[in-house]
């Protein structure tokens, strides 16, 4: 990891069930005079500007470079239908999102777009293998306003997300289309609570103020506090990062000082609606009674003064409206991911107090769905960087019988993730490579499915580099480490307690390591010491296990204290290329390679 419906707006499908509309329920204060008259230029006497004007604002959050429609399940969003049936809706493609955001702009004269984070890293090849550069163009053209830092923006390091924002060509790389200098972002990347640890100043900009004919809406943006354990150490290297709630309770008093009452945070963290159908009602049967997940405390205590929240990090959609200090309800939003849908929110403007009518806040998701027409320019965009990626993108690099599914598994062990531990233990056996016994592989750092159906031209089953690369796209080294049998205890343990307890975070295991994980049990105590082996043997808590993974999780990301004190270090080649050599030596045209079984997690709920 939200929208308002629009007036004359024929061109829009319209999805029964679908518009998720929330209106922030209780009238908390009565409608000032002249709320009747939306921004459209009648005032009630001769040559007077109406006292309100409706604002639209449109929002969408972790893209992920993705700007070609998403393979497999990872391109589909859920619809609930009027009957209680699930129906998937395919979605997503920056030619058609650019088409959405420019039908839903039309008859609407105030208009902001803005973003929740992670618009660029963990991307495909096609914008990852240029450092992300055809993402930031294509933002440009999509007219994006303002974005949030997310996570991802920091994966190559703070002074590469500022040739992100700045431009300029890539330092050791250079500038990939002769004659073509890199411009940078339009629009403002914003990091209230990151600051540089050396002058304790802050990175970006921390915020922004949006301007049209008297106007002003004041955006303030965020990463989440825990950016550190979740990106490599080389990623966050010189920056801290900072409490949401304080940080944009400090600016949004900032604002306020120099008059800008309107405001609203873009923050890159979220929540887990009680459906993944993206028009789920989260205030059923209260305010916010269906959405769980970090953003509830953040919502909770952020100052009255901010008048909505765009969130992001979870890749879910949700419109929820969660009280604010002062008990007013208050409109929380997530669009999904990878550009499957968009919020459309109107926030009625009061020229007099230069504050949002919080009464009148409505707002909605909409999927970007893939029956509209796209838009040329994004397909010209395309066509242009797949020619410059091509020679390394359609190289293929093995052959699968079947869709095998990684990002778009819903059990905590996934087929992909067991073959992507395979591949990391088979590369990284051999004595003079590490000798590894064990792999684990962290489920964020599987991106997408290895679908079957081709992509190109290659024909079906058959699986490129491209496709390779979108599903592990960090190129992280891998190491491997000595562990004791306690510490490896202890790693499994981390995957339900700790900071993992509310959100669970599953390794994926290579074969021949077993146990049982008991969902009916809390914290540490779901993963039982005595039901883990290893190719049918107890693991000996005194003994030492050589444990491969990337240099990410051997940095303790993710929350796994306990694989960061892994010691006898050894690096070897990056995932990536253990992945590439392990579909190569296991699958050929004839002799295709099958799913891997999901036997290695016994689960009990």
């Amino acid at each position: 990891m939200s929208a308002t419906p629009q007036k004359n707006r024929a061109s829009r499908r319209v999805l029964a069930a679908a518009a998720g509309l929330a209106t922030v329920g209780a009238l908390v204060a009565a409608m000032p005079a002249g709320a009747q008259d939306r921004g459209n230029g009648h005032g009630h006497g001769h040559g007077h500007k109406p006292r309100t004007v409706d604002v639209q604002l449109l929002s969408f959050n972790d893209l992920h470079g993705n700007l070609e429609p998403p393979a497999g399940s990872a391109g589909t969003v859920s619809e609930t239908q009027a009957d209680g049936t699930v129906k998937p809706i395919p979605a997503g493609g920056v030619e058609y999102l650019a088409t959405s955001l420019r039908e839903a702009r039309e008859g609407n004269r105030y208009s902001v777009t803005a973003a929740g984070g992670d618009m660029v890293g963990a991307s495909p090849l096609m914008s990852g293998l240029f450092h992300d550069e055809p993402t930031i163009e294509a933002l440009n053209k999509l007219d994006l306003d303002v974005t949030a830092v997310g996570n991802h923006e920091f994966d190559e390091g703070s002074a590469e997300l500022a040739r992100l924002q700045n431009g300029g060509c890539h330092p050791t790389e250079g500038c990939y289309e002769e004659g073509k200098k890199f411009k940078g972002a339009d629009f403002p990347y914003l990091a209230a609570n990151v600051t540089k640890e050396e002058t304790g100043k802050p990175l970006l900009k921390p915020y922004t103020v949006w301007k049209k004919n008297g106007v002003k809406i004041g955006f303030i943006g965020v990463t989440l506090e825990g950016t550190p354990n979740i990106v490599t150490a080389n990623g966050v290297k010189g920056l801290e990062f900072h409490d949401e709630v304080e940080t944009i309770n400090k600016y949004a008093k900032e604002l306020d000082r120099k008059g800008v009452k309107s405001i609203v945070a873009l923050i890159h963290e979220g929540g887990a609606p009680a459906s993944t159908s993206y028009n789920y009602d989260c205030d059923s049967p209260g305010a916010g009674d269906g959405i769980s997940g970090p953003i509830l405390d953040i919502a909770k205590g952020i100052t009255p003064k901010v008048d909505a929240l765009v969130t992001g990090h979870t890749h879910q959609a949700y419109v929820c409206t969660v009280p604010d200090p002062s008990g007013k309800p208050r409109m929380v939003t997530s669009a999904s991911s990878f550009g499957k849908v968009y919020t459309d929110t109107t926030l009625t403007y009061d020229r007099r107090t230069k504050d949002i009518v919080r009464t009148s806040v409505k707002s909605a998701n909409h999927v970007v769905s893939r029956d509209r027409a796209k838009a040329t320019d994004m397909t010209k965009l395309i066509a242009r960087w797949n020619a410059l990626a091509a020679p390394i993108a359609n190289k293929p690099q093995g052959w699968i019988t079947a869709d095998i599914n990684g990002r778009g598994a819903t059990a905590p062990e996934k087929p992909l993730g067991n073959l992507i531990a395979d591949a990391q233990l088979e590369g990284l056996a051999p004595a003079d490579k590490g000798g590894a016994q064990i792999a684990f592989m962290n489920p964020g750092g599987i991106r997408s499915d290895l679908v079957h159906k081709a992509s190109g031209a290659e024909g079906d089953g058959v699986v490129t580099y491209g496709e390779a690369f979108t599903v592990q796209p960090f190129t992280n080294m891998m190491n491997v480490v000595d562990l004791t049998g306690a510490q490896v205890i202890e790693a499994l343990q981390q995957q339900v307690s700790g900071s993992n307890e509310a959100s669970p975070k599953i390794l994926q295991v290579s074969r021949g390591l077993t146990y049982t994980l008991d969902l009916t049990k809390t914290g540490a105590a779901r993963v039982a010491a005595d039901t883990i082996k290893l190719n049918g043997e107890a693991i000996d808590p005194a003994r030492s296990y050589r444990v491969a993974m990337n240099e990410f999780l051997a940095g303790g990301g993710d929350g796994f204290a306990a694989l960061g004190k892994g010691t006898n270090k050894l690096v070897g080649a990056s995932d990536l290329d253990m992945f590439n050599a392990y579909l190569a030596a296991h699958s050929t045209a004839a002799a295709p390679l099958a799913p891997p079984a999901t036997d290695r997690i016994t689960i009990v709920q």
